[in-house]
Order: C-alpha cells, then sequence, then structure tokens
C-alpha cells in the first residue's frame, strides 16, 4: 500500500491537475538536470559547499530557535523578545530589520522568484544565509556567509534529516527551515508568522505579475511590490509536509510549536510565544 501523505497529494494535486501544469512539472525537471549533475559532480564549488553544509551539523544540539515565517500577523508582535534567541529569517524578512532591532541567526530563501529578483539585497545581508541552490548564479561565489542547499523537484515531500543529500520544499520555506533546524541539533522549534492564510485566491505555483498597490498576504505592504513576480503557495501540500517534520521531531524526542497569532495551520501544538519563551532561558548565539 502507498503511503498515506503519497496518497494525500495525488488527491491534491488531481483535484487541480490541467495539460498546463504536467508540461510546466516536466519543463522543469528537465531544466533541472544540470542543476542535479553539478550538485553531486566532483568539483571544488560542489566539495567546498557540502563542506560548509556539514558545519553546522549539530552547532545548536539541546537549544531552542524561533522560525519567523512571512505573514502579516508578524507584523502586529512585539519581535524585541526575540533579541538574544537563536532565529531563522525567511525571503524578504530583512523588510523588518529596523522596527525588529536585531537581525536573525540565519537566513533562509529558496524561492527561485525571490532570489532573482531581489538577489543583491539578500547578498548584502551579514548572517549565515542558507539558499536554493539553482539561484547560486546570482551570488558571490566563496563567501563562507553563503551556503547552498538543493531542493527535490517530486511528487512526494519527504523529511530530509541531512541537507547533504538534498531536501524537499514542502512548498515553503518554513518546511526548508526545519530541516535544517532538524539538522542543526535544536531540540525546540517555535513558529511564528506562519498565518497558513493568504488574501490572494487562484491557482498554487503559477507564476503571476502582481498589479496591486498593497500586498496583503505577507508582514510588510512592498513585500511583493507592484510588478513584481510571485507564485500562490500550495498550503495542502505544505500541510502534509508539516505533518511529516512534526513526526520527524517527535520521533527523537523533540518538538515543533506554533506561536503564531491567529494562525490557520492546526499541524502543530498552539502555544503563546511570551510564556514558551518564559519556560526557559534564552539560548545565545
Amino acid at each position: 500500500m502507498l503511503p498515506s501523505t503519497f496518497m494525500q497529494r495525488i488527491s491534491a494535486v488531481a483535484n487541480d491537475l490541467t495539460a498546463r501544469r504536467v508540461y510546466d512539472a516536466l519543463e522543469r525537471r528537465v531544466r533541472d538536470l544540470p542543476h542535479l549533475a553539478s550538485w553531486y559532480a566532483p568539483n571544488e564549488a560542489s566539495r567546498r559547499n557540502q563542506a560548509w553544509l556539514g558545519r553546522f551539523r549539530d552547532l545548536h544540539r539541546g537549544q531552542r530557535c524561533v522560525i519567523m515565517g512571512n505573514g502579516p500577523s508578524l507584523a502586529c508582535m512585539d519581535l524585541s523578545r526575540l533579541r538574544g534567541e537563536v532565529t531563522f529569517g525567511l525571503n524578504r524578512i530583512y523588510l523588518l530589520f529596523d522596527r525588529m532591532g536585531f537581525e536573525p541567526t540565519y537566513f533562509a530563501c529558496v524561492n527561485e522568484l525571490v532570489l532573482e529578483q531581489f538577489a543583491d539585497e539578500i547578498a548584502a545581508l551579514r548572517m549565515p544565509k542558507f539558499l536554493d541552490w539553482r539561484g547560486r548564479e546570482y551570488f558571490e561565489r566563496g563567501d563562507p556567509q553563503t551556503v547552498f542547499v538543493r531542493t527535490r523537484l517530486v511528487f512526494s515531500d519527504s523529511f530530509a534529516e541531512d541537507p547533504r543529500r538534498g531536501l524537499s520544499a514542502g512548498g515553503t520555506v518554513t518546511y526548508v527551515a526545519l530541516q535544517l533546524a532538524y539538522f542543526m541539533g535544536f531540540r525546540e522549534v517555535i513558529l511564528i508568522g506562519v498565518d497558513h492564510n493568504f488574501a490572494d485566491k487562484g491557482t498554487p505555483n503559477k507564476t503571476e505579475t502582481r498589479h496591486q498597490d498593497r500586498d496583503a498576504n505577507h508582514f510588510h505592504p512592498n513585500y511583493f511590490p507592484a510588478g513584481s513576480r510571485w507564485q500562490l503557495p500550495d498550503l495542502a501540500r505544505s500541510e502534509l509536509a508539516y505533518g511529516l517534520a512534526r513526526r520527524a521531531f517527535e520521533r527523537d524526542g523533540r518538538r515543533v510549536l506554533d506561536a503564531t497569532v491567529g494562525g490557520k495551520c492546526q499541524i502543530f501544538e498552539k502555544v503563546e510565544l511570551d510564556t514558551i519563551l518564559d519556560t526557559t532561558p534564552p539560548t545565545s548565539r
């Protein structure tokens, strides 16, 4: 019998399966072949990147971290409580740096449209950055603060305990950050800003040019400004991936908690951020 998550994924995709989507999926896999080959090639760039990734294995074993999503709720929170915590910022989190009063410990972005359109802004970030291997052409080679991960093009996601062998995107960069947090050894992960709800409706993963002056889907009105390209996320796929993450953490005696204000995701245990931060002392960077 096929795994239940695989069957759920079949059902979710079948409801919105079109010839155009099938063609786009096949074309993307063909275009990915050179990236796949270069990831495993025995060349200097690949070996160096693998070594840099290896530096983070169990670096934070037993510690706590906070993964900051990109939902509108993030703009309503007092993020100063996170100063001194180990944090992951995602995609365009830097638009909040002035209000936060601190910069996250780590940064992750695997969205090809974000990497392409905002490469200069991302390259200027000073913390260790985990970026998608397919977007490496936009960034300086040999920068030890820039580490690349490979998101596999798969029909059914899995949870990767070691990103050096590739990982699943799960329909959201938050899932990538969860796999990185596991690899780094964090025993407790707190999610915020994972609203799991979008004002815009439409076909997931379809690239569109935004025409609205204000982005109501994210924490900043210019997150995806008018004229920029974006894709509506696949929330059904994300839910299945989050379930995989929860089970992986719990099997190892660890946990993922959701402190998103008003979040719609029902996969993780809900907690209040202030309450959970007060249960144990903050971990240093």
